[in-house]
């Protein structure tokens, strides 16, 4: 693998673990919507819910080709979180070892812009990251779409080359690696698929390994 210039990292369940807290918070505002403003059952939405995702990679999606759905309006309900500092986990020492990783960083978030500059304060890592990419960036086409990834590239002015991307999902991965970009998977497991150049298990983990992956 060539040199690389700029990591680009996920947020959710790569820079703070979404799982235990966040998650289960957003899913449950989403059935909420659903069922308020389709004027279903609850067991309804959340079917619904899971389908679009399953479907299209985000509830968002669905909502918005099938019900014309105000992508604005759906991302401010169901991402309200009045105590989100007590819900958000991560890894000791998490700035230190962005600190240590040699070249700029951005984030390119499927999650609205407000929450994700919420949660990077939280993790007091903002002043890290050179950008902040969100769904309203990528005009709601969600990653996997390559549509945020190009915008991404015109906007750093550089080739995907020149770009390596830290990520938790397989699937905006493999589209990363079918760009040109090089591939890091934060996850607990042993296996490594083709298209991801390195697996970590955690930032710190990245920090220390850093330099195998430069050529």
């Amino acid at each position: 693998m060539r040199s690389r210039k700029l990591w680009v990292f996920d947020l959710d369940n790569t820079l703070h673990d979404a799982v235990p807290h966040v998650f289960p918070h957003i899913n449950r505002s989403m059935t909420d919507y659903l069922q308020e403003h389709l004027g279903l059952e609850r067991e309804q939405a959340d079917c619904l819910r899971k389908h679009y995702w399953e479907k299209y990679g985000a509830t968002l999606c669905g909502l918005m080709r099938h019900h014309k759905t105000r992508p604005d309006h759906f991302l401010s309900r169901t991402h309200d979180f009045p105590e989100l500092s007590k819900m958000v986990v991560y890894e000791p020492m998490l700035g230190r070892s962005l600190r240590a990783l040699k070249g700029r960083k951005i984030v390119f978030s499927n999650a609205p812009l407000q929450y994700a500059v919420s949660v990077l304060k939280i993790l007091g890592i903002m002043a890290f990251f050179d950008e902040v990419f969100t769904i309203e960036h990528s005009k709601y086409r969600p990653k996997p779409d390559r549509y945020g990834f190009f915008r991404i590239f015109r906007k750093m002015g550089l080739k995907p080359s020149s770009l390596i991307m830290v990520e938790d999902d397989p699937g905006n991965l493999r589209m990363a690696k079918r760009l040109g970009m090089g591939t890091v998977w934060v996850t607990a497991s042993l296996h490594r698929p083709a298209y991801v150049d390195m697996n970590v298990s955690s930032i710190r983990a990245l920090a220390r390994r850093q330099f195998s992956l430069y050529k």
